[in-house]
């Protein structure tokens, strides 16, 4: 969470209100800075869609009339947000062609010479484009095995793709997948570490456009290349930008030797607060920005959801006056920590935002800074002052303890005040335990410890004491974020890196990136990447042992 002495050095200057540029990399890496491909298959062509052993199949989609509901409540919900009102008459498209196992055996077969032919009925209208491409042995002189491929599409006007019959999408996001603009190129990676004989599905749904202004022309497809890379284009220095300290052999079971930390995106503020969405893309905070990211595998950075903690009229009194700390409950529903509106709110599927915690026996939370769910849904969360603008100071302090709180059936309970500055939080894979980091500024070096206590069914903890000391170490940088993998060995952002610790608290070992991390989380399908938000920038490094991750078990449990 905290910024290091030097950065508040920047702050007294008032030089914290510089926003840099998001590295074009980061925000626009499938666009614009793949670089030149190995090798380009053109669709358009006879001869790419020959190499590929593929065929266009066309059909008109139809806009028709179907049975809804006007808004309503459900279950305990009582907004008018869900179709369960009166029943009513709206329109969808027709057919729904962008599943992979769709059948389109009997549509049109279109000469790929004719894709710049005008179709669709005009106006507003719709049409659909699908293809099943296998990935051939050789393209010109290259070998495609291990390389990325990405499609690249111009329809007039708009486009949607599913790829494999999903359509890829999160909140602010532009392109991709998705319309990007009016004539505006797409690009969506089709995967990467591709094998020959690999046969990957593409649907397309034409869209005539602008709605507002419909036009008086046709859909047609005005570019559709597949650009093969056999070397993914990556930043200067992408790659071997840090090192693994090894204190410990037994590291050697949690990380490999030749294992390689990688820069996959820069240009921010201050990142924190990372989790991985089962949908495929991480979400992080930038508390000074006021923002949440969503940064998806294929490279692109994307705005989530702004003024994601605060949007007062004194914000600039502010150092970090946006989310921190994000999870996911058993709905997939993220919740927040909002640093200035000083409160733990959860954003519903349908839009509203739900708050879960904002005060405790009358008094305001002070900074809600991180968070982490036990397998049955009670919620810990921590609650230094550090979001506050004078921070122990800071005149609009109610609580006399910076706490750590349960939130269980309903009732918030107060359940650790011994700590100066609780910050990073994890529990245990069988909940037994929960891990604080604690790191009070007002006297930096006594008080680098992670705390361990015992987790009471109600909620509670009791015996607590000291997991690990940090004090030895003279870097007065802070403790912060905690997790902890599948056996139970804590990760935490603390003096100079990631530091690596066994259950039984035996230092292993210790990632260190250029910037210190002060938060991580585990990403990808099979949790083994660990995504580190590092001041500026991301990184991420493949690990041996899965990530614990709890949005994992909940939604399992939910599923019973």
């Amino acid at each position: 969470m905290r910024l290091s002495n030097i950065h508040f050095a920047f702050l007294a200057l008032g030089l914290w209100l510089t926003l840099p540029a998001i590295d074009v990399f980061a925000q626009e890496s499938v666009e614009l800075a793949m670089g030149r491909p190995d090798a380009v298959v053109d669709l358009r062509t006879r001869e790419g869609v020959d190499l590929l052993s593929t065929l266009w199949r066309y059909s008109d989609a139809r806009i028709v009339d179907v049975d809804f509901n006007a808004p309503g409540p459900k279950g305990q919900d009582k907004l008018k947000l869900y179709p369960t009102g009166e029943s009513i008459k709206t329109n969808d498209i027709a057919p729904k062609a962008g599943g992979a196992d769709f059948d389109d055996s009997q549509w049109q077969v279109l000469d790929p010479l004719s894709l710049e032919d005008r179709r669709g009925t005009g106006r507003l209208s719709f049409n659909w484009y699908r293809m099943n491409i296998t990935v051939p042995a050789k393209i010109a002189s290259l070998d495609p095995s291990g390389s990325t491929a990405i499609f690249e599409l111009v329809v007039d006007d708009y486009a949607e793709i599913w790829v494999d019959g999903k359509l890829s999408k999160s909140f602010g996001q532009s392109g991709g997948s998705v319309v990007k603009g009016w004539n505006a190129r797409n690009r969506v990676s089709l995967g990467e570490n591709l094998k020959p004989g690999q046969q990957i599905q593409i649907a397309i749904l034409g869209i005539n456009g602008p709605l507002a202004d419909i036009p008086d022309n046709y859909i047609w497809i005005r570019s559709a290349t597949i650009d093969f890379y056999k070397e993914r284009p990556r930043f200067e220095n992408w790659q071997d930008v840090g090192e693994v300290v090894r204190i410990d052999p037994a590291l050697d079971e949690i990380i490999s030797t030749d294992a390689r930390i990688e820069r996959i995106a820069t240009g921010f503020q201050f990142t924190e607060g990372p989790v991985w969405h089962p949908n495929g893309y991480l979400l992080f905070s930038d508390p000074n920005a006021n923002v949440i990211y969503s940064y998806h595998p294929n490279g692109n950075v994307s705005i989530f959801r702004t003024k994601s903690g605060y949007s007062g009229f004194d914000i600039g009194e502010y150092h970090q006056p946006g989310s921190n700390g994000l999870a996911l409950d058993q709905e997939g529903r993220l919740v927040v920590c909002e640093h200035g509106n000083r409160r733990i709110v959860r954003l519903e599927h349908k839009g509203p935002v739900t708050v879960l915690a904002d005060a405790y026996k009358s008094m305001k939370l002070n900074s809600p800074n991180d968070l982490v769910f036990r397998s049955d849904g009670a919620l810990y969360f921590t609650d230094p002052p550090y979001g506050l603008p004078k921070l122990f100071d800071d005149s609009g302090k109610e609580t006399p303890h910076q706490g750590v709180y349960c939130l269980i059936g309903g009732e918030l309970k107060l359940v650790a005040t011994d700590l100066g500055g609780p910050n990073g939080v994890a529990l245990s894979p069988d909940d037994k335990y929960l891990y604080v980091s604690n790191w009070d500024i007002r006297d930096i070096h006594n008080t680098k410890t992670i705390m361990r206590y015992d987790v009471n069914r109600d909620g509670t903890l009791s015996n607590g004491r000291v997991f690990f000391d940090m004090n030895q170490t003279d870097d007065d940088a802070a403790l912060d974020g905690l997790k902890v993998d599948v056996q139970g060995n804590i990760y935490s952002s603390a003096p100079g890196g990631i530091w690596i610790i066994s259950s039984d608290g035996k230092y292993l070992g210790k990632i260190k990136a250029p910037q210190r991390p002060a938060n991580m989380a585990w990403g990808d399908s099979d949790g083994k990447t660990l995504y580190m938000t590092a001041h500026t920038d991301l990184y991420k490094v493949r690990v041996k042992i899965a990530g614990f991750r709890s949005f994992e078990n909940l939604y399992q449990l939910s599923l019973k």
